[in-house]
């Protein structure tokens, strides 16, 4: 029979982990919605430094998204407004899921480059998506909006 307390790197540091252990879901929602967000910002703002809506329309025209107008509003606020409500923990499993389907279609489109993100590769998008999925499956967390509400979107 497998032992059923989890075996630690570290043992010394188990009061450690055991107090953060909470701790580590939202982190990892907040963390994925805290990457999104300024993504989006980006294409529909051109905060942080993107391009703004007219040079990304551009962009999404030149892969084949057309209209590109439409495509990076979709884009920009599935990342801007899903990375929000992932931060937030508020309509988590939707926008898990438009985060999800967005992620699958990143990754179809920079299949090509390979694998690594140092080449414009996939592994960005993939890993994102596998956040996604998670969230998309176990919902918000404890510490959500959604939980707090009472419901699990």
């Amino acid at each position: 029979m497998p032992d059923p307390s989890p075996r630690l790197y570290i043992p010394a540091l188990g009061r450690i982990y055991q107090r953060l252990s909470p701790c580590a879901e939202v982190a990892l929602r907040v963390g994925l919605g805290a990457i999104l967000f300024p993504h989006g910002c980006q294409k529909l703002f051109g905060w942080f430094g993107g391009a703004g809506l007219a040079r990304f329309a551009t962009i999404f025209e030149g892969i084949g998204y057309k209209p590109g107008l439409f495509w990076v509003i979709v884009v920009g606020l599935t990342e801007a407004l899903g990375g929000l409500l992932l931060v937030l923990g508020l309509f988590t499993r939707p926008a898990a899921l438009a985060v999800l389907i967005f992620m699958l279609n990143a990754i179809w489109v920079t299949s090509a480059k390979g694998f690594f993100w140092t080449n414009g590769g996939f592994e960005y998008s993939l890993l994102l998506g596998f956040v996604a999925f998670y969230f998309l499956i176990r919902g918000g967390g404890a510490c959500s909006l959604d939980r707090k509400l009472g419901r699990e979107f």
